[in-house]
């Protein structure tokens, strides 16, 4: 059971569903994709640091998207440091790693403090076929795979703003491993034919992150505060459930606190401790983070959408939806 947080006396039940579950719920807001987009072998000594986001963003996904990146290692090891006096990651083959705010990060061995810029080792775009970098003085190898994803860049995101700048996921065998294992060599079949329409290749890096992040979330139940700790927690995570999935439902304090067996007060208070904001203020967040989506990827007018999400009427969505992300729905609907 995860440990009772300060000031917090109540001890309730464990939540009915596993992480990973709660997870995937959680992560039906996002509208992700990305790519395959990079294969790199290097020797010792080597070490190299990546653009700033801004740069990423701008060579990857222009426009009002967030880059997410990852790098899958294939051989050898390497260390990670992300800024200029960010804490160091130990990587090995097997693991991967992800930058949910694509922050700038140096990547290489420990031998060497004089890493070349990124630029330096990539061919200029556009890229005709997937670029393959070979870097470093012929000693030990390292290789890796590196992919991206992009979703759209909302005020509220639950899920991304609660990651720390590099996540390192080691499949310890199992499932996981043996479908990572598995994914890495269809995406680069596939990427090395230019199977750019392959509608598998187009959602492998959306799957791979999902994964990932079900993994993550497991391992770390004990986290003190953010999103994937609210998911663990045995009051918090039962409300968050229950918004998930029922976004439509006419939820009140009292009605989430009942669906989570504990007071108002424990569950406002477990709200505001894990995740920094009170219940209602994240139902309302949701709603809107889900509205996005659709606006994005359906055809529903708005006063279905506004139904869908739980809004009595069109108007009252469209007030809140501009007051929260700063536009109108049609605006946001016809960005490109």
């Amino acid at each position: 059971m995860s440990e009772i947080p300060p000031n917090m006396s109540e001890s309730p039940q464990a939540p009915a569903d596993a992480p990973d579950r709660l997870v995937r719920d959680g992560l039906r807001c996002l509208q992700l994709s990305g790519a395959i987009f990079l294969r790199a072998h290097f020797s010792a000594p080597w070490a190299y640091e990546s653009p700033p986001s801004e740069q990423i963003v701008a060579q990857l996904k222009p426009g009002d998207r967030r880059v997410i990146l990852f790098h899958i290692f294939t051989e050898g090891s390497c260390r990670i440091r992300v800024g200029s006096s960010g804490d160091v990651t130990q990587i090995e083959a097997g693991d991967i790693a992800i930058f949910p705010f694509a922050d700038q990060h140096r990547v290489g061995d420990p031998s060497t403090d004089s890493p070349v810029t990124l630029a330096q080792l990539m061919p200029p775009p556009p890229w005709n076929e997937l670029p393959v970098i070979r870097f470093g003085k012929g000693g030990a190898p390292t290789s890796m795979v590196c992919g991206y994803l992009y979703c759209d860049d909302l005020p509220f995101n639950p899920v991304l703003a609660s990651l720390p700048p590099v996540i390192r996921v080691r499949p310890a065998g199992g499932p996981l491993a043996e479908w990572v294992d598995a994914s890495i060599k269809y995406a680069l079949r596939a990427s090395e034919a230019r199977a750019d329409d392959d509608p598998l290749m187009q959602r492998l890096p959306e799957l791979l992150f999902i994964e990932c992040l079900c993994e993550y979330a497991t391992r770390q139940r004990q986290a003190d505060n953010g999103w994937l700790a609210g998911l663990a927690d045995p009051i918090v995570g039962r409300a968050l459930a229950a918004v998930h999935r029922h976004p439509e439902q006419a939820w009140t304090l009292n009605d989430l606190a009942k669906h989570a067996s504990t007071s108002r007060s424990v569950l406002d208070e477990r709200f505001r401790v894990l995740l920094g904001q009170a219940p209602m203020s994240y139902v309302s967040a949701w709603r809107l983070q889900l509205a996005s989506r659709k606006l994005r990827t359906s055809n529903a007018t708005l006063a279905e959408i506004a139904d869908a999400i739980g809004y009595g009427s069109e108007a009252s969505f469209s007030r809140a939806f501009k007051r929260h992300v700063g536009v109108a729905p049609s605006e946001w609907r016809a960005r490109p």
